[in-house]
């Protein structure tokens, strides 16, 4: 399908898709799905673009009142949902339709032989479509468990033995209502865009909290009753073993949205004094596919990250604690390597992020599938690329460093908490120093800071003292604006969202003679910023003079 469609083609003609990076598309992605993962647009630059290219209207769908759309035979599930498109006014006999594609001709002449009106295009933005088609046709079960319901169904629980059988478990009257309350939890985790859920048993309280944007936030109570019968239904959904609450379990569980998404939970239970904690993390393949300019590196940073990914050899680090979004830059590098001519293989600890094209190991030390295990067998498989989970032990390491010293381009992370700490954390492991500075190319440090919202953020005046402690410089401080968290019904706290804060160190010359005479982090630190890289705290106070998040913020999430 590679230019079959009018679309591609005119996006191709007039240079703002590379025709030689087109390839089959797969039958579940719309074409400005698959358009924005060869771009870097995002899913409103190119419906603008469209706009501009047909001469059609352009429209924000979230300033629609979806209660005020047609609501008589235009509103066609069935044809809504086959050619993705949504009926938006009726003016006469003249039925204006949103679609993210203007070149969309089937949708138009299906819809004008069923409805016997005529159709005109409306442009929007693919993602915000796919929202209000499932917020129109969202179907609620009509059961709303209130505390007194839950009251009376932690009744019926609260004398259950901790060695519950099967019947219990299965008993579907008793258990409606918790089956409903989890699918609830669940289903409001992703619109609140959470990216955690922690189910918590305390001796006398039970809490369930998300983690928005970097931060927990208690969302229910539960009656402490409860405990068992939740525990034991996300269970069933992980498909985990009921009868063990003395042991650590991992499952998965994929939650079926609408008839084209679905949406992966990893699941972890841990026994505690009071119950099995369980945490659940939301995996969203699509974050993989949002294209590196919406990640938040400036400009040299994303220079150095992209010729790091043209390199036919060499390792590429990805450092920082869990949940600063090491994943999601692994996975965008790897979406822009992955063509039908290079052979990708990756070993992973879980496996979160499917992409097609690219061979995914699952480890599983139990059938000695380990990290080390994997890359043996990955260089005996003519591998372009590969990228290994996390680097946790000198077996791995060492593997990892040959095949980047023998014309394969290795990507991996590290826990470490700055660039330069990545390095003698590899001498600490006994990696010689001759062998990172020949193999090593680039390394990665980051954080997620939390974004401020742009319908309420304010602006913040600090004294020139209190600026300078921070870490602005004379010239900054001439010319600063900051601006402060407020809050609003369209926000969290003051803020929407994330955006990385990245420290990105190339192995110059310079750096590998520290490297080689092996010199600590600091030497490392100091030398890198001769040579003008940015540490995570400068990074972040750009980030915060740009407007885009606060001074708070950047202090909880960098060091001084």
């Amino acid at each position: 399908m590679k230019l079959s469609s009018p679309l591609i083609r005119k996006l191709v003609s007039f240079g703002y898709i590379d025709q030689n990076r087109l390839s089959d598309k797969d039958e579940s992605t719309t074409i400005p799905e698959y358009l924005c993962q060869l771009s870097s647009f995002t899913a409103e630059q190119l419906a603008q673009k469209a706009a501009l290219l047909f001469q059609a209207p352009f429209l924000s769908i979230k300033e629609l009142d979806l209660a005020f759309i047609p609501d008589g035979k235009e509103r066609n599930e069935k044809l809504i949902k086959k050619h993705h498109v949504l009926p938006i006014a009726l003016k006469g006999k003249t039925l204006y339709l949103a679609s993210a594609d203007p070149t969309n001709f089937d949708a138009f002449e299906d819809y004008e032989f069923n409805t016997g009106l005529q159709t005109e295009v409306v442009v929007v933005a693919y993602d915000e479509l796919d929202k209000a088609i499932d917020s129109l046709f969202e179907k609620s079960d009509g059961i709303e468990l209130n505390d007194d319901q839950l009251s009376e169904l932690s009744g019926v629980t609260a004398d259950v033995d901790d060695r519950e059988t099967e019947n219990d478990v299965n008993n579907k009257e008793e258990d409606a209502p918790i089956i409903v309350y989890i699918n609830k939890i669940l289903m409001d985790a992703i619109k609140r865009g959470a990216s955690d859920l922690h189910f918590e048993p305390y001796e006398h309280v039970y809490r369930i909290r998300f983690r928005v944007d970097g931060v927990l936030h208690e969302v229910a109570n539960p009656p402490i009753g409860l405990e068992s019968r939740i525990s034991a239904r996300i269970k069933v959904m992980s498909q985990l073993d009921l009868a063990e609450k003395r042991k650590p379990q991992d499952g998965r569980i994929k939650l079926k949205i609408t008839a084209k998404k679905s949406i992966d939970f990893r699941v972890s239970t841990l026994p505690t004094l009071w119950g099995e904690k369980i945490v659940m993390r939301i995996l969203d393949s699509s974050s993989a596919m949002l294209g590196i300019d919406v990640l938040g590196y400036e400009p040299e940073q994303k220079e150095l990250y992209l010729n790091a990914l043209a390199q036919p050899q060499g390792m590429i680090l990805v450092t920082g604690p869990t949940g600063s979004g090491k994943t999601v830059s692994l996975y965008t590098g790897l979406n822009i390597l992955n063509k039908p001519e290079r052979n990708i293989s990756t070993a992973e600890d879980p496996v979160e992020i499917n992409l097609v094209g690219i061979n995914q190991v699952q480890i599983n030390p139990r059938a000695e599938m380990t990290f080390a295990n994997a890359l043996r067998a990955f260089l005996r498989q003519d591998p372009d690329i590969v990228m290994v989970g996390e680097i946790r032990d000198l077996e791995t390491a060492e593997i990892s460093i040959k095949a980047a010293q023998t014309g394969h381009l290795v990507l991996s992370t590290l826990h470490t908490n700055s660039a330069p700490e990545t390095l003698t954390r590899l001498m600490n492991m006994g990696v010689p120093s001759y062998n990172i500075a020949s193999s090593v190319s680039l390394i990665i440090a980051q954080r997620l800071a939390r974004r401020l919202c742009p319908l309420c953020k304010a602006p913040e005046t600090l004294p020139e003292q209190e600026l300078s402690n921070l870490g602005f410089t004379a010239s900054q401080i001439s010319s600063i604006q900051l601006y402060k968290a407020v809050g609003c019904d369209k926000c969290t706290e003051g803020y929407k969202g994330r955006v990385g804060v990245y420290e990105v160190m190339p192995i110059t010359p310079k750096i590998a003679d520290v490297i080689m005479q092996g010199g600590n982090s600091l030497e490392i630190a100091k030398i890198a910023e001769q040579e003008g890289i940015n540490n995570l705290r400068k990074s972040g106070l750009i980030k915060a003079m740009s407007g885009v998040t606060s001074i708070t913020e950047i202090n909880r999430v960098t060091s001084y």
